[in-house]
């Protein structure tokens, strides 16, 4: 299971679900496979990938239609085709078999599909017209999987941008899945040119923009940064595209030293939108995770601005409870006593940031909170399982 972290509203906050939410939640996180976590850092795949789905069919052939719209059924929509290669399956389908299948689009005798079978005994399938480029694509797919996660990336780069929709969607979505590890192994194959020139397109998709963004963080240099600075403090939306991106690839180019303009821009400036904020905060927890370019305790004073705005500080608690940055006992425990009805969704991660502190003022800070707020308490004990540290090791992602 993969979890994806979207933009939420300023009046959204996990704290005010149901109990019966938040213990769902909580199983949830417990049994997620913490490789999950790690996928390509700001993308969302739109759909499994023609491997994946290859992978959970009995059967995946290249077949032709033996009818066309005057001769086949026009009532059942079924089409009688003849199997010409067999990408898996050969157990249950085998090359020149005729099968019937069911499509309501246009068919021309001798049109070439892909067909994805399920159930052996009988079998049904799914069909797809290809062209003759998607037909070459999708024959190679059976030995691409057999090769490791940086391999498979080399074969899907130069389709990103292809004319074919369905290749480009296909193969963004193999760097969507893919961990950032993994992508840092090709940097040698990536094309700096054609990447700055696909995050200055105005109308490229934002997820597209994000996955080009953390390709030019791996492959980019110092000399990227001034064109990133002038995306950052421009006033045109459409050249923040992709701020959370834009703010990681920016802080790997600069390094620590960057951390001023994003401080200045989107954490001090109180005039900066919620969502502008919270792309910040999603950056920068990047960098304290995957990035391995700026030191957690750089990146934790940043994340401090973040406590003095009651409308945001509960998003960053938890990054600090799992960086074991445990200079804030002072300031959350305040943060929970004066919290109102406004801004009470910061107690829980209060208390949890509390439960994981090893210095004896949290474990005395809580028996206090608990006298406050009981109520706020138990629901963290009950629902929440202590935070635990992030990985100490960071493979460094510029050398």
């Amino acid at each position: 299971m993969q979890i994806r972290i979207t933009t939420p509203t300023r009046g959204f906050r996990p704290w005010q679900f149901s109990l019966l939410t938040l213990a769902v939640l909580a199983i949830a996180f417990c049994f997620t496979p913490v490789s999950s976590v790690f996928a390509c850092p700001f993308c969302t795949a739109v759909s499994q990938t023609l491997r994946q789905e290859m992978e959970i069919m009995d059967a995946v052939v290249i077949a032709s239609a033996l009818q066309g719209d005057v001769t086949r059924n026009a009532d059942t929509g079924e089409v009688e085709m003849k199997i010409e290669t067999v990408l898996k399956g050969d157990s249950h389908v085998e090359a020149g078999q005729h099968v019937k299948v069911v499509y309501f689009g246009d068919v021309a005798k001798g049109r070439r599909f892909l067909l994805s079978g399920a159930d052996p005994s009988d079998m049904q399938w799914s069909c797809l017209p290809v062209t003759p480029q998607a037909e070459q694509y999708l024959l190679r797919i059976p030995d691409i999987a057999k090769k490791n996660a940086a391999d498979r990336l080399r074969f899907y780069l130069p389709y990103l941008q292809d004319e074919n929709s369905m290749l480009s969607r296909d193969a963004y979505d193999e760097f969507a899945i893919t961990p950032y590890t993994d992508l840092q192994q090709i940097k040698a194959d990536m094309d700096h040119g054609q990447l700055v020139e696909w995050i200055q397109d105005e109308t490229m998709s934002p997820d597209r923009k994000r996955l080009y963004l953390t390709m030019l963080g791996v492959c980019g240099s110092k000399a990227d940064i001034p064109l990133l600075e002038g995306m950052l403090i421009s006033t045109q939306k459409t050249s923040r595209t992709g701020l959370d991106a834009l703010i990681a690839c920016y802080l790997t180019l600069a390094g620590e030293p960057g951390l001023e303009l994003i401080n200045e821009q989107f954490l001090l400036n109180q005039q900066a939108s919620y969502a502008d904020t919270y792309a910040a905060i999603m950056a920068i927890r990047f960098h304290g995770t995957e990035g391995g370019v700026i030191p957690r305790s750089a990146l934790v004073e940043s994340l401090h601005v973040i406590l003095d705005r009651s409308d945001l500080a509960d998003l960053v608690i938890p990054d600090l409870a799992r960086w074991e940055d445990w200079s804030q006992v002072d300031k959350l425990k305040e943060l929970f006593l004066t919290a109102d009805a406004d801004n009470n969704w910061v107690r829980v991660p209060v208390v949890n940031y509390l439960r994981a502190c090893p210095k004896p003022e949290a474990a005395e800070a809580l028996k206090e909170l608990e006298k406050a707020d009981p109520a706020s308490v138990r629901r963290a004990n009950t629902f929440f399982s202590v935070p635990k540290p992030a990985a100490a090791n960071i493979e460094p992602s510029k050398q």
